[in-house]
This record gives C-alpha cells, sequence and structure tokens, in this order.
C-alpha cells in the first residue's frame, strides 16, 4: 500500500495541496504526495512538542520494544518496502533489498541500545563533592533525510531519537518521500504512540525548514545531504544554537598503488563506484592509479563496467538502474560533457540514452590531475581515473579536497598501505576493501 498524506500527530493528513512523485525509470507518476503548508508544518511542531514529555518518562524497555517491533515487520515486509524504494529511487531491487534489510537493522540495534543510556559518576578534583552525569531526551527534533538512502537514513535518525525519548519531525526528500511514509505506517503499527513521530512531505521545502528551525521548541538538526545545504542550515541553526548533526557530501579517492592485485582492485573498484549506482558519499569517484599499473587497471575497469546491465529498477537481472530524476542524470551528463571539453580521454560511456527514464550509462574517464570534475560530487556511474607517479603525489592528489568522508587503497603490502592510510585526510580509510 502507497501512503501519500501527511503523518501527524498519529494520523493521515491531507495537507496543502499534491505534488507528483515520479517513477524515474519511465517518467509515469507513481502518487500525488500531499504538501504541508503552514498549517501543517505547525501542526506537526505541535503534535511533538505536546508529545514529548510523556514520551520522554516511557520506560526505556518499552522504548526499546517499539523498535523492536518495527524492525520485525520491516522485515517481514522486506520485499514490498524494496520495491517501493527502487519505483521512486530508480535503483536495482537488489540494491533497495539490502538497503531495506539494513535500514531495518537500525531499529534493532536501538532497540537494544535504549536500555543501555548510561551516565556517570565522578569525585570532583577538590574531593569534597560528587558528580553525577545523567543523559536527558534533548527534545523535538527535525530529521532530514536525502534521496540516496530513503529507507535507511530514515531509520538511521529515527532509531536513536525513539531510543532516547525524543520526538520527531522527519522532512524526507521531494523525490522519495513514500519509503518514509511507509516506515511511519510500520512505526504506527508497532505501537510508537501519536505526535512521537510526524512525516511533512512540503515542496519547496526551503520556507517549511525555515519555520521549523524558527520555532523556539525544536531542539536538535539532523540532517544528510549536500555540503552547500548543509552550510545554510548550519546558518539558520546557529542563530538560535540548535544543536546539530551534519552528515554532508563525500568525494572519495581511491588509490591504486603499484604493487596492488589488479584484479581484486578493479572488484573493488566495482563495489566502491557502483554501490547505489554510485550515489552514495561514501562513492568512489577520483582514482589515482600508480603510472606501473595504470593501462593495466584502465583496460580491465572499462572492461567490466561495459558488462553492467543498466535496466528499470524491477528489471530481473538489472545491475544499474536509474538516477532519481532526470535533472540529476543531466547533472552526471553536464559534469561527463564538461570534462571532456576540459581534455579527458572518454573510455566507455558518456552518452545519455534515447527514450524515457532518467538513465546514465556506466562511464570511464582518463584525466589530467587538474581536470575540473575531480572537484565534484558525481552522484552516478562515472569513474574518473589519473595516472600518478609517486604514492606521495597520489597523497597529495587525494587530500586536495574540501571532502573528508573515506579513501580508498589497494596494495599488497600492507605497511605501505598503512603508511598512505595515515596521510590520508578523511574519517574512514578502506583498505584492499570496496566497501
Amino acid at each position: 500500500m502507497i501512503f501519500s498524506d501527511l503523518y501527524i500527530n498519529g494520523k493521515w493528513v491531507e495537507g496543502a495541496g499534491r505534488h507528483p512523485v515520479y517513477d524515474p525509470s519511465d517518467s509515469s507518476v507513481i502518487a500525488e504526495i500531499a504538501i504541508a503548508g503552514e498549517k501543517e508544518v505547525d501542526a506537526a511542531m505541535n503534535a511533538a512538542a505536546a508529545a514529548f514529555p510523556t514520551f520522554a518518562q516511557t520506560p526505556s524497555r518499552q522504548r526499546g520494544e517499539m523498535l523492536r517491533r518495527a524492525f520485525e515487520i520491516m522485515i517481514a515486509e522486506a520485499d514490498d518496502l524494496a520495491r517501493l524504494v527502487s519505483r521512486e529511487n530508480g535503483k536495482v531491487f537488489a540494491d533497495a533489498k539490502a538497503e531495506v534489510l539494513y535500514a531495518a537493522e537500525f531499529f534493532r540495534w536501538f532497540s537494544e541500545e535504549a536500555v543501555r543510556i548510561e551516565g556517570d559518576f565522578r569525585t570532583s578534583p577538590s574531593g569534597d563533592k560528587r558528580i553525577i552525569v545523567t543523559n536527558q531526551p534533548i527534545g523535538v527534533s527535525l530529521l532530514i533525510t536525502p534521496w540516496n538512502f530513503p529507507a535507511a537514513m530514515a531509520t538511521r535518525k529515527i532509531g536513536p531519537a525513539i531510543a532516547a525519548g525524543c520526538t520527531v519531525i522527519v522532512k524526507p526528500a521531494t523525490e522519495t518521500p513514500l519509503t518514509t511514509l511507509a516506515i511511519a505506517d510500520i512505526l504506527h503499527r508497532a505501537g510508537v504512540p501519536a505526535g512521537v513521530v510526524n512525516v511533512i512531505t512540503p515542496t519547496p521545502a526551503g520556507p517549511a525548514i525555515t519555520r521549523l528551525l524558527q520555532d523556539p521548541r525544536l531542539k536538535n538538526l539532523s540532517f544528510t545531504g549536500s555540503t552547500q545545504v548543509g552550510k545554510i542550515l548550519l546558518k539558520q541553526a546557529a542563530d538560535r544554537v540548535i544543536r546539530t548533526s551534519m552528515e554532508l557530501g563525500g568525494n572519495a579517492p581511491f588509490i591504486v598503488l603499484d604493487d596492488a592485485d589488479i584484479d581484486e582492485a578493479v572488484k573493488g573498484a566495482m563495489i566502491a563506484k557502483l554501490r547505489n549506482g554510485g550515489a552514495a558519499c561514501t562513492a568512489a569517484n577520483r582514482f589515482y592509479v600508480s603510472k606501473k599499473v595504470a593501462a593495466q587497471f584502465t583496460e580491465k575497469l572499462t572492461a567490466a563496467m561495459a558488462d553492467i546491465k543498466m535496466a528499470s529498477g524491477l528489471t530481473e537481472g538489472a545491475q544499474l538502474g536509474a538516477s532519481v530524476s532526470v535533472k540529476e542524470r543531466n547533472k552526471i551528463a553536464d559534469l561527463v560533457t564538461a570534462s571532456i571539453a576540459q581534455g579527458a580521454e572518454l573510455k566507455l560511456g558518456g552518452k545519455t540514452p534515447d527514450g524515457d527514464g532518467a538513465f546514465y550509462p556506466p562511464t570511464v574517464l582518463t584525466v589530467a590531475a587538474d581536470n575540473e570534475i575531480l572537484k565534484e560530487e558525481i552522484f552516478g556511474p562515472v569513474a574518473v581515473i589519473v595516472t600518478v607517479d609517486s604514492d606521495e603525489q597520489a597523497i597529495a592528489l587525494a587530500n586536495d579536497t574540501e571532502y573528508g568522508l573515506i579513501s580508498y587503497i589497494y596494495s599488497a603490502d600492507l605497511g605501505r598501505a598503512l603508511k598512505v592510510a595515515e596521510a590520508m585526510e578523511s574519517g574512514m580509510v578502506a583498505i584492499n576493501r570496496g566497501v
């Protein structure tokens, strides 16, 4: 069943208007979703604020049991939810199913963590006092989720909020609201009280989010999305000194040293590049490959990318689906076109298919180290290869970015790989792994 109304205070609300949600594989309309106007945004805030005092005092075991039931429902209905994810996001069913199972695990994890909210007890430095530290739910939280993982990013934010005793207003991406609304229904059936979880789907989102951020009852903002939008939200949140959690963009480098097992490096590259069709903040975009093995790596990666079956997400055997929208597909195409104009050599793909749907084929480019595409988060099936002369050059180029989420390194020498890893300016480093 597809839910297309707003979910506010435990009820489905029609909203101020309707907005189409498209299937990016054929541009057909899946549903007309409700738009939250000022009245509905205020209703969501009122519901969350009213529910908070009671929910914050709900026993942690009870909150955990709600999440456990939600986990069990998600697992039982995983195929149906995965089909919905595939339809509105464009990703292939296998990726959608993997996401749903991953998403459900957040509910299971936090169902068990709810009873483990700990404090601390310390003796003061002077010795004549005792310091007791307790953790309390912060209050109403605004959760803004992206389109690339509509199920997982929703549960990853909602799960810990419920476990802690917070109430939430969830704003899913305009392109993929149906999955979040389905999860709201799952939480409703799992026994989550009215007002604890509210889902609004405004279009455009800006005025609604600004209105919520200006409300003194909002205590926390969690956002996953682009760095550009994150900066705007941080500035708005700063006006009221709201606590924020930001998961912003990535532009991951993938370094292949001259002693790497090339076949394994290509396998890892395929995972790092094409997971979720390349629409992941952890996706490898920039491949820095030692001159000694560059030709071999490029040839084998190009061959592997050429074998990928691109089709509608629900087509049996499909390995690469559509981008989430024609607009997003065109952005990828424009990046490739501009890169070629700047001197990139096209090894594979690079041509937008004819017909309906937001498809873009697996594409491989070899470029100079100053090509502008290396500065962009591509969010698509495009691998950009740069030949390097040394480990030091690879490190310097990999770190020459404003992003710092994850890096990938392939080498047969663990000591050498660790040395490179320690020089990487990223929060995570994967060695000889594509995920």
